[in-house]
C-alpha cells in the first residue's frame, strides 16, 4: 500500500480516504437497511388483532411500533384515528417523507465518491506525467526504460481511482434499489393499515 502511495503521489491519500469512507457507508447501510428492521411483517397483523380485541391503542403499544421505520409511520397514523381516515393518511404521508429521507442517508456520499474518485486518479496521473516530462526536459533526455516506468507509476492513480469509483457505484446502485423495494413495502403496510381502520370504523358505526 505504501508503494502505491509513493507511485501515485499525494493524491493517492484522498483516493484511499474515499475507499475507506465508501466501505464504511456500505457496511452501515447494509446493517440499517435490513427488511426485518425497516418493515417487520408482524406490524399490520398485530394492529389488526388489536383493533378487533381492544379497539384502542395505548402509548405503550405505539411505543413498541415506533422501534422500526415502518412502525413510526403506522404509529403516527394511529395517533390520529380520532380525527378520521383523511387525517390518518396525511400524517402517515408526512412521516413517510421523513422516514424515506433517513433510508436514503449517506447514499449521496457513495454517489459523490463514485464521481470524484476517477477524477482524482486522472488528476494524479496528469501531475505525474507532467513531472516525468519535466524531468526528461531538464536532463536533456534519459533512459527510455525509466521514462516508461515513470509513466506507469503515474497511471496507478487512475487505475486505483477507477477501482474505488466502480465499487462505490455498485454500492450506490444496490442500496438505492434496496431503498426502492423498502418504500414499496412501506406503502403497502400504510395502505393495509387504512383498510384495517376503515373496517374498524365501519363496524363501530354499525354497532
Amino acid at each position: 500500500m505504501f508503494d502505491l502511495i509513493q507511485a501515485g503521489g499525494w493524491l493517492m491519500l484522498p483516493i484511499l480516504a474515499c475507499s475507506v469512507i465508501a466501505l464504511m457507508v456500505c457496511i452501515e447501510r447494509a446493517w440499517v437497511l435490513r427488511r426485518t428492521a425497516i418493515v417487520p411483517t408482524w406490524l399490520v397483523p398485530q394492529i389488526e388483532a388489536r383493533v378487533k380485541e381492544v379497539g384502542y391503542f395505548d402509548s405503550e403499544f405505539l411505543g413498541q411500533l415506533e422501534q422500526s421505520a415502518s412502525g413510526k409511520i403506522l404509529a403516527a397514523g394511529l395517533r390520529k384515528t380520532d380525527f378520521g381516515i383523511d387525517a390518518v393518511k396525511n400524517v402517515m404521508e408526512e412521516t413517510a417523507n421523513t422516514v424515506i429521507f433517513d433510508l436514503q442517508r449517506f447514499l449521496t456520499v457513495l454517489g459523490t465518491i463514485a464521481s470524484i474518485s476517477p477524477l482524482l486518479g486522472l488528476l494524479g496521473t496528469v501531475i505525474g506525467m507532467i513531472q516525468v516530462f519535466t524531468e526528461l526536459v531538464s536532463t536533456g533526455g534519459g533512459d527510455p526504460s525509466q521514462l516508461s516506468g515513470g509513466i506507469s507509476q503515474a497511471l496507478i492513480t487512475t487505475a486505483f481511482g477507477l477501482g474505488v469509483a466502480i465499487l462505490a457505484l455498485i454500492g450506490y446502485r444496490y442500496f438505492l434499489r434496496r431503498v426502492d423495494h423498502l418504500i414499496v413495502h412501506l406503502e403497502w403496510q400504510a395502505s393495509r393499515l387504512v383498510d384495517v381502520l376503515v373496517v374498524g370504523f365501519d363496524t363501530e358505526s354499525q354497532e
